[in-house]
């Protein structure tokens, strides 16, 4: 009697088995896994390197300022622009972008003076916050630093997630160079009680090398003390005007792709 129960069972799984199965006797074609529908939207890409896409939103082309204002009151950016770049300035304070963005691709160029004095963090020390969530230093940023021959903690050197996560690797340039940043961010989800859901990611490619490898961030950044998270929708981007004592840096070329 347990041998034809045993029988029976065994004869169950394999006919459930089966019906899941593809039939044998019916040969498999190319056809069977291949998708049509939807059909990926056309994107052009820049004619050179670093050059926006036909779907890219221009943050700065080399004109003027229209797509940023200062952090803090939102009034009109007063960064200087020069020779077709963005100039720093020290004495007016960070600026940030006027649209909101949530996940995107990001691309930005930046150059430490050629003439850079001082060391360690006291060396074209700036940032981008890829979600600003205040006025001041607040947000998730990606240092900006010369890190070329120039020893600093490691999680503050360039392409760092400042306070968190060094780079994979040290890929800067001297100072005087144009230096690229792209960016791929993940914006943190969050549950209606403000609580987290799912962490930020960015991956971070320095001058075309991976720096930062799909990071998951532990928080927003804090100069003291652990990182944090606090509940947020969509956010500018933010560019540091840092208050070392170094000559101050120049931006060009940036802009985004939204991703959502």
């Amino acid at each position: 009697m347990k041998k034809q129960m045993l029988y029976a069972c065994s004869l169950m799984v394999v006919v459930a088995g089966g019906a899941n199965s593809q039939d044998a006797s019916v040969p498999a074609k190319p056809e069977d896994t291949e998708q049509w529908q939807p059909v990926p939207v056309t994107v052009t890409p820049g004619e050179k390197g670093g050059a926006a896409p036909s779907d890219a939103i221009v943050l700065f082309d080399g004109r003027n300022l229209d797509q940023w204002v200062m952090a803090g009151d939102h009034s009109p950016a007063r960064w200087r622009v020069e020779h077709g770049e963005m100039v720093v300035d020290k004495a007016v304070g960070n600026i940030e972008t006027k649209r909101l963005f949530k996940n995107y691709q990001m691309h930005l160029e930046y150059k430490i003076p050629a003439n850079i004095a001082g060391e360690g963090q006291a060396r074209g020390n700036s940032g981008v916050f890829l979600a600003s969530t205040g006025p001041a230093d607040q947000g998730y940023e990606v240092q900006i630093l010369d890190s070329f021959e120039n020893k600093t903690y490691v999680n503050g050197q360039a392409a760092s997630i400042y306070k968190q996560s060094p780079p994979l690797v040290n890929a800067s340039g001297k100072p005087g160079l144009w230096q690229t940043y792209d960016v791929v961010w993940t914006a943190p989800v969050f549950h209606a009680d403000g609580t987290l859901e799912t962490p930020a990611y960015v991956t971070v490619f320095h001058n075309g090398v991976l720096v930062q490898n799909h990071f998951s961030l532990a928080g927003e950044t804090l100069y003291i003390g652990k990182p944090v998270y606090k509940k947020y929708d969509r956010a500018a981007i933010k560019l540091q005007s840092h208050h070392d004592p170094s000559a101050p840096i120049s931006f060009r070329n940036i802009w985004v792709r939204d991703l959502n």
